[in-house]
């Protein structure tokens, strides 16, 4: 994911890609340093750092970002409280903190969310590569969220689910909140993809998103970086930039 974003944004030709953080040396882009840790960083150097890697190490990135009053990118997910809690602190410095940053996947929320109040059933299935630590997924999360917060400023009550017994414990998915069911699989051969179905009494919607290559997570995390600067303190989602 990292040398298919620093090879995006220095292809862009409004960004500089100084530097490369990873414990194992990295194919160099377009003169980039490589450096095994954040702190060996020179802030000075640094207008933005994008951050794809694992909780631990996002925290600390946050951690460097605030003390050195650098914006900061995130696009780890599997967060805590803890670490959004900590980019919440910043206010010398700007942090955008993002599940997903594919455009298609924020339309595909937005799209939802639109639909939410009037079917009266929503799950979300998201499907990924066989190499993905957390599950469910953040965009799912966050796309579930969406969903049953849209249902609730409408009026609409928590989703009935008539299911008595799972045959197999965890077969009816995970309730991310007012009964909207999410589904992970994990599977060689894919990247992301995910599936948002409602239904309704004699018909149904599916607004399915899919990302074929990782290269779908550089346009929207080169409008971060151009615009992350102009917003103080956190942004919570790539939906507040479009």
């Amino acid at each position: 994911m990292g040398q298919v974003l620093a090879a995006g944004l220095a292809a862009s030709g409004d960004v500089t890609v100084v530097a490369l953080v990873d414990p194992h040396e990295p194919a160099p882009v377009s003169g980039s340093v490589w450096c095994t840790s954040v702190d060996d960083l020179d802030p000075a150097t640094v207008d933005v750092v994008v951050d794809f890697s694992t909780p631990p190490t996002t925290h600390a990135v946050i951690e460097w970002a605030i003390r050195h009053s650098v914006a900061a990118v995130i696009g780890t997910t599997g967060l805590s409280a803890e670490d959004v809690e900590l980019a919440r602190s910043a206010t010398a410095t700007s942090i955008l903190i993002a599940p997903n940053f594919s455009v298609s996947a924020v339309l595909a929320e937005r799209f939802a969310a639109a639909a939410a109040p009037y079917f009266t059933s929503a799950e979300v299935i998201e499907l990924h590569h066989n190499a993905k630590v957390d599950a469910p997924s953040g965009t799912s999360i966050s796309a579930a969220k969406a969903i049953a917060a849209a249902r609730r400023d409408a009026g609409r009550p928590t989703i009935y689910d008539p299911t008595e017994r799972e045959t197999l414990p965890g077969s009816r998915g995970a309730d991310a909140g007012d009964g909207v069911r999410v589904h992970s699989v994990r599977m060689s051969g894919l990247i992301a993809h995910q599936e948002i179905i409602f239904g309704s009494p004699g018909e149904g919607l599916t607004i399915r998103q899919d990302s074929y290559d990782r290269a779908s997570y550089v346009g929207g995390v080169l409008l971060a970086v151009r615009r992350v600067r102009d917003r103080p303190g956190l942004t919570e989602g790539l939906g507040a930039l479009l």
